[in-house]
């Protein structure tokens, strides 16, 4: 069983980014074989500064591997050292229909957030397809949110079997039951396009001041909360907090008598231990930069030996070999 999953360098990852795709991630590696990679191609369709791109692609993998990506389990690589990629998108592209795209809803939002739309943002899904044909995957972890990109894919990968024959694997979707739901700290979905991102990494003082500043309402401390677990601090620390501790607060906000400063602080405790283990072992990568670009190296190797075999396939299958 091989799994496929990506993320995209295009600033610091945060507490969404770690509960909604790489914990999971991390989590799987033990259940098959992993192919896991930083879509540094897929950010030149809203990312234009280059050297942020070389900055963010390095910290990603930093991150990862801090946070428990073992490159002995899965392959670990950057999208753009495996360039058969981009040959396998222009042979997909070729019988993609151009109504599936227009119907594409990330295509839709990121035009409706105002972001200048292009070709690539246009044609994303296709090079989407081509990261998890091109390693005959059979699994994609994904939010329910997100399960279009995998029908896509399998639409894209059936109309080119049933045009030139048996070519790629159909893969299927891995909808997890439980997906963390990662509120930022104005209360909408945790992203950096909303500015309102608690990173995994950074200076102390400036995570400790975004977290005393999360939204919260005009209720006195004494005010009992009967919707205390829909305070945004209580979700924050469900995530990061032993479950009791986070019970007991949970109780205490409900019953009354636990002011939003003492609430916030504890959060902030709770997220920062949480992570130790993880800012010590990244920054001991961090000065061993060495071995970070010889695992993104030796898994791009890796990943570059299935993609000629899968692209040799569709070559042969069209007709170019």
């Amino acid at each position: 069983m091989r799994i496929l999953s990506g993320i995209q360098p295009s600033g610091a990852l945060h507490l969404g980014n770690y509960f909604g795709m790489m914990k999971p991630a991390i989590e799987l590696q033990s259940q098959g074989e992993a192919y896991y990679f930083i879509a540094d191609y897929h950010s030149m369709t809203s990312l234009f500064d280059p050297e942020a791109r070389r900055r963010y692609t390095l910290e990603v993998a930093l991150d990862f591997l801090a946070c428990g990506l073992d490159p002995r389990r899965a392959v670990f690589f950057r999208q753009s050292d495996v360039p058969e990629v981009c040959e396998l998108t222009w042979l997909l592209g070729t019988v993609t229909p151009m109504g599936l795209l227009e119907r594409c809803h990330s295509y839709k939002d990121k035009i409706a957030k105002g972001i200048s739309p292009n070709f690539g943002l246009f044609a994303y899904p296709v090079l989407m397809a081509a990261d998890i044909l091109i390693y005959d995957s059979n699994l994609v972890p994904v939010g329910q949110d997100q399960k279009q990109h995998v029908e896509v894919t399998r639409d894209i990968a059936a109309k080119f079997n049933d045009t030139y024959g048996p070519t790629f694997v159909i893969p299927e979707p891995l909808i997890r039951a439980e997906v963390a739901k990662v509120p930022g700290i104005d209360g909408e979905k945790m992203s950096k396009s909303y500015g309102n991102t608690i990173e995994i990494f950074g200076d102390e003082n400036v995570l400790r001041k975004k977290i005393m500043s999360i939204k919260m309402d005009s209720r006195t401390p004494e005010e009992p909360k009967p919707d205390a677990d829909r305070n945004l601090a209580i979700q924050l620390m469900k995530l990061v907090a032993p479950p009791e501790e986070a019970q007991r607060y949970e109780e205490r906000l409900r019953a009354g008598g636990l002011g939003y400063a003492e609430l916030k602080r504890a959060l902030f405790g709770f997220y920062w231990e949480y992570f130790a283990p993880a800012r010590k072992k990244r920054a001991e990568l961090a000065a061993n930069l060495d071995y970070v670009e010889q695992v993104l190296r030796e898994g791009a190797a890796r990943a570059r030996a299935k993609a000629r075999e899968v692209l040799d396939r569709a070559r042969r299958a069209c007709g170019l070999s």
